[in-house]
C-alpha cells in the first residue's frame, strides 16, 4: 500500500494539474486507474497502452501533441528512461509491477515495501474519501488484476445483487456474479478498433452506477454492453474450443489465429479457474510471434520459471507468481515449451 506520505503527494499532483495526459495498461485494472483519475480531476485524456506494457520514447509525440502539463503513467510495468528524458513536464508514475530504477520521474510503487497490490487499490487510497460514489470501479478493477480488495465488503453490504456478501474469493467474484461479468465489459471495450475503443472509455466515465451496464437501464450502458455482447460472442465460441483441448497433461497450451482481437489474458484466467490445477497457457499467433498470458495455480513461481524459460530464445515476457504475458518468436516456440516444462518440472 502507499504511505500517507505518498498519497498526498500523489493527490497534490492531481488537483494541482490542468490538462494531464493518462497513459494506462489496456486491462480492466488500468482502465479502472484512469476512470478513477479522470472523474476524480474532471480533465484530461486517457491513451491505453496495447500490446507489452511499455512506455517508449514513441510516446513523447502524444504528450507534446496533446499539450499536457503533466503525465501519469497507470499499472505500466516499463516506462524506458528515454521517453522520461524527453518529456519536458512532470511524469507521475504509479505502478505495483516489478520495481525498475528510472530518473526524474515521480515513481511510485509499493514493492518498494515487499507489497504488491493492484494499481486501482492504490489509486482508491488517493481519492476514495473524495469519491466514495466510485467504490464499484475500485473493485471492479482490483477483481480484474486477481485481487479482492479488503474494501470490497464495504461494497457488498449496500450492492448485494452484485457482488453477495458470501462471496470472498476472487475466483467466486470473477466468475459467478454480475461484478465479474463487469469485468469482462472493462475487458472487452478495450478490444478492437481504437475508435471505438475511446468512444467507449469516454461514455465509461459518464456512469453513475454499473447497473447502467449490466441492467442496460440507459442508453451509454447499453452502447457498452452492446460492445461487451459483440466481444463476448468471438470469447465463448474460443472457450469452448479451447475446452475441447484438455488432455491429463499438467500443462494445458492452446493457440489459436486472429489478426483482430487478443482474448489470451481473459481465456486464460477462465481456464485457470476451470482446470484448477494445471499451468494454463493460451496463445495468439500474430506477425511471427506467439503472443501468450500464462497462468498458473497457486505455489507455483511461474514469474521466475518464464524467466529462465526465456533464456536464449528470440522473446519477451514477466509478470506476476501466478499470472504472466511473453511474446516468443514463432520458430522459437517449441523450444520455450521445452524449457518452461524443464524450469517447471512437467
Amino acid at each position: 500500500m502507499l504511505t500517507q506520505t505518498e498519497v498526498k503527494k500523489i493527490k497534490d499532483e492531481l488537483k494541482t494539474c490542468t490538462r494531464p495526459l493518462f497513459f494506462f495498461h489496456d486491462d480492466p485494472d488500468g482502465l479502472a486507474s484512469f476512470v478513477l483519475c479522470y472523474r476524480f480531476v474532471q480533465e484530461g485524456r486517457g491513451l491505453p497502452v496495447k500490446a507489452y506494457p511499455r512506455i517508449t520514447i514513441e510516446f513523447a509525440r502524444k504528450v507534446e501533441e496533446y499539450g499536457a502539463d503533466k503525465v501519469f503513467v497507470l499499472d505500466v510495468a516499463m516506462v524506458d528512461q528515454e521517453f522520461i528524458d524527453a518529456v519536458k513536464v512532470p511524469i507521475i508514475w504509479i505502478d505495483h509491477h516489478t520495481l525498475l530504477e528510472r530518473e526524474n520521474v515521480l515513481y511510485f510503487n509499493p514493492q518498494r515495501r515487499g507489497v504488491n497490490v493492484p494499481t486501482p487499490v492504490l489509486i482508491w487510497q488517493v481519492i476514495g474519501e473524495d469519491r466514495p460514489q466510485d467504490l464499484w470501479i475500485a473493485v471492479t478493477g482490483s477483481i480484474g488484476d486477481w485481487y479482492f480488495p479488503p474494501f470490497a465488503k464495504e461494497y457488498q453490504e449496500k450492492n448485494a445483487d452484485l457482488l453477495p456478501a458470501e462471496c470472498t474469493t476472487v475466483q467466486e467474484a470473477y466468475f459467478s456474479t454480475p461484478i465479474g461479468r463487469l469485468v469482462k465489459v472493462f475487458s472487452f471495450i478495450l478490444k478492437g478498433h481504437m475508435t471505438m475503443v475511446m468512444q467507449s472509455i469516454k461514455t465509461l466515465t459518464r456512469l453513475e452506477d454499473p447497473r447502467e451496464i449490466l441492467f442496460q437501464t440507459t442508453s451509454r450502458g447499453s452502447f457498452l454492453y452492446r460492445k461487451y455482447e459483440s466481444v463476448n460472442e468471438d470469447y465463448e465460441k474460443l472457450l469452448v474450443e479451447a475446452k475441447q483441448h484438455v488432455t491429463d497433461d499438467k500443462l494445458f497450451l492452446f493457440i489459436y489465429h486472429d489478426d483482430k482481437l487478443s482474448l489470451t489474458k481473459d481465456l486464460a484466467n477462465e481456464l485457470l479457474y476451470l482446470l484448477k490445477d494445471k499451468i494454463v497457457i493460451l496463445g495468439r499467433e500474430r506477425n511471427g510471434e506467439m503472443r501468450c498470458s500464462l497462468r498458473a495455480p497457486e505455489k507455483i513461481q511461474l514469474s521466475k520459471a518464464l524467466e529462465h524459460a526465456l533464456v536464449g530464445i528470440q522473446g519477451y515476457g514477466g509478470g506476476h507468481e501466478q499470472a504472466c504475458g511473453a511474446a516468443i518468436k514463432k520458430e522459437d516456440f517449441e523450444t520455450f515449451i521445452a524449457n518452461l516444462r524443464k524450469e517447471l518440472k512437467l
